[in-house]
């Protein structure tokens, strides 16, 4: 197998942005979670190796305010929809036409925008999302927001370990929570159009943003499975890439 190589390119609107490559074969672009990165998110824990395995190039991007990308301080950097617009800036810098397209959490919700907006991958890993996180995403931002801009939460609480997770990858704070205002819900009908097959894959006692199952059921052509963890432990299993490799590969 190949190593893993690190790339840069201009986004729409000229922002450097980073992303990651291993293996060799069909393509894959796979988006990380809030407050992660893809070495996190896809390398430490196997996800990556497992797919490319089974005959895969897996590209990776560290999404805006993220990772080895930009993380720029200026709201004006941060429209609407924006991390779905780096998606589609990406695929067409690497002229993807036949690909496939998948996200945990945070890179669920751009993978959904991006299909909502005309990206046509073959297949479509939606993994740690539910329902209501598409459909209703001011669910989560005030959550969130406590995270990024108020200090000293009691330890066991579920902000004490974002806050702490947010340290193991060192992320910005005044970067990420501009992030918080370029969410934008996805309707109904826009779901009921998204004709790809879609795996929708969530952790067994992952209810974070809502119900998985009544989000496979929002679209056409998607079924749900389970893997073992909640949203945050869930990534770490080896049962996520390997639901990942099989429904690809299939």
């Amino acid at each position: 197998m190949t190593e893993v190589t690190t790339h840069r390119f201009a986004s729409f609107d000229g922002l450097e942005l980073a992303w990651h490559e291993l293996g060799a074969g069909r393509p894959v672009v796979l988006l990380h979670g809030f407050f992660s990165d893809a070495a996190t998110n896809w390398l430490k824990y196997g996800h990556a190796a497992a797919i490319a395995a089974r005959g895969f190039r897996v590209i990776m991007p560290d999404l805006r305010a993220h990772g080895a990308s930009a993380k720029p301080h200026d709201a004006a950097a941060y429209p609407l929809d924006v991390l779905a617009h780096d998606g589609l800036a990406l695929v067409r810098h690497l002229g993807l036409t036949d690909y496939d397209l998948g996200g945990y959490s945070l890179g669920a919700r751009a993978t959904v925008r991006m299909l909502a907006m005309g990206a046509a991958p073959a297949r479509a890993i939606v993994s740690g999302m539910g329902y209501e996180g598409v459909r209703s995403v001011g669910q989560r931002i005030d959550f969130f927001r406590r995270v990024l801009t108020e200090p000293g939460f009691e330890r066991g609480t579920p902000e004490w370990a974002a806050q702490a997770f947010l340290k193991t990858t060192g992320g910005d704070a005044a970067a990420l929570v501009h992030l918080l205002d370029t969410f934008v819900s996805t309707s109904d009908a826009e779901l009921a159009r998204i004709a790809q097959p879609v795996l929708v894959l969530c952790g067994s006692d992952d209810q974070d943003n809502g119900s998985a199952e009544a989000l496979a059921g929002a679209l056409p052509h998607a079924r749900y499975q389970a893997v073992p963890g909640n949203h945050m432990s869930a990534v770490t299993k080896p049962e996520l890439g390997t639901a990942i490799a099989d429904f690809l590969a299939a």
